[in-house]
């Protein structure tokens, strides 16, 4: 630009010994007009290069955007991925665990259906008239409470003739279920008991049904199936307030249920069964 200027000084000054004065104010005005042009491109241009450096500094930043959203594009989708996959774990898991459950419903159920059937069997083989045999459900498990008076004479841990036929009835019922076991309970009231051998209540009742399972394996009962326990006079059903709930309390309890092992082996069949098709 400073040549520019020189050069056009230099030609004013060589036009102004050779030109008119008319020419040479013609010549001063072309130049100013000239220089006017000058100084506006020059402003223009250095307010393009002002734009161009903001629009490169605008295109960079929209650039890092741009990277950014890609990064955070390609992490959703991981993210998404590994979403997914867990979710249909989890629903496998959902299944899973339902199957289970399903599975330990079913045995549930086989078990509840055998001990109706059980009942029905004690309730029609021992009968349900007699009000000192009673044949119930009590948590999931059959018992047959007999009173006492049915089997044995008082004071006595020796089985009575009459029992015979009932225990019989029992035997019978027992027998045809391989899978259940056989507990009897002996139960006495609270008045103080001792007769040699025997020194208390305790003695008394499991005494009692020792002598009861004896029978039982007479009838045929296999004797792997039967369990000998005496309560004495701690689990009563009444106050042993009176003669008659004393009677009452005097009573043995045969709970047949099945085999604890052998349940819990069906179930454990069961979860194989269910690990195999999975």
């Amino acid at each position: 630009m400073k040549k520019f200027l020189l050069f056009s000084l230099s030609s004013v000054l060589l036009l102004s010994s050779c030109v008119s004065k008319k020419e040479y104010t013609a010549l001063q005005e072309k130049q100013k007009e000239t220089q006017d042009l000058l100084n506006s491109a020059t402003v223009k241009l250095n307010s393009c290069l002002e734009e161009k450096a903001s629009a490169s500094a605008r295109s960079k930043a929209l650039e890092e955007q741009v990277a950014d959203l890609r990064k955070y594009n390609d992490n959703l989708q991981i993210l998404s991925a590994k979403g997914a996959s867990n979710v249909e774990k989890t629903l496998e898991s959902i299944k899973e665990k339902d199957l289970k459950i399903t599975r330990l419903q079913d045995a549930l159920t086989k078990k509840d259906s055998v001990t109706l059937a059980l009942v029905t069997s004690l309730k029609r083989e021992v009968g349900i008239n007699d009000p000192d045999i009673e044949v119930n459900v009590e948590k999931g498990v059959v018992f047959i409470s007999i009173a006492d008076k049915l089997l044995f004479k008082s004071g006595s841990y020796i089985v009575t003739s009459q029992a015979k036929d009932v225990l019989a009835k029992v035997a019978k019922v027992v027998n045809s279920k391989p899978d259940f076991e056989c507990m009897v309970e002996g139960h006495t009231d609270n008045v103080p008991y001792r007769k040699e051998p025997l020194l208390d209540n305790w003695d008394l009742s499991v005494k009692r049904s020792t002598s009861i399972i004896r029978v039982l394996e007479d009838l045929g009962v296999n004797p792997s199936q039967l369990i000998a326990a005496g309560r004495s006079h701690y689990v009563p059903l009444v106050d042993n307030n009176t003669a008659e709930n004393r009677a009452k309390n005097r009573r043995t309890r045969i709970v047949v249920l099945p085999k604890i092992d052998q349940f819990y082996d069906m179930i454990e069949k069961e979860m194989k069964n269910l690990s195999a098709t999975n």
